[in-house]
């Protein structure tokens, strides 16, 4: 199973991102693709996640409203489109796979990419 997360970069306070993840190896129909993040210091969160045959999504408080994942079956890609962006949102952002719908712990998801910069600016 291979997770390779890609797009982060810098950006100015309002601006917007759109990371992808190429994903590979896995039966797609039984797994949900989630996001997460980790900035300097804290605890890796989560931040959406989306059911990749059902198409069904869930977000953390956080950024709902302002990110949105989908997905692009033909590419294998699963998507974050991060709008309105706060210099809170800088981390380190990964996605991950998991067979458990509705999951948010790091602990339950089964593979992981190796993470793509996100740096915003005040």
């Amino acid at each position: 199973v291979q997770l390779q997360a890609s797009g982060g970069g810098l950006v100015q306070a309002g601006g917007s991102l759109r990371l992808p993840c190429a994903a590979s190896g896995i039966t797609f129909s039984r797994y949900t693709m989630g996001w997460f993040r980790q900035a300097p210091g804290k605890e890796r969160e989560f931040v959406a996640a989306m059911h990749w045959s059902l198409g069904y999504t869930y977000y953390a408080d956080s950024i709902k409203g302002r990110f949105t994942i989908s997905r692009d079956n033909a590419k294998n890609t699963v998507y974050l489109q991060m709008n309105s962006l706060k210099p809170e949102d800088s981390a380190v952002y990964y996605c991950a796979a998991t067979t458990e719908w509705g999951a948010r712990a790091p602990e339950w998801y089964d593979y992981w990419g190796q993470g793509t910069q996100v740096t915003v600016s005040s």
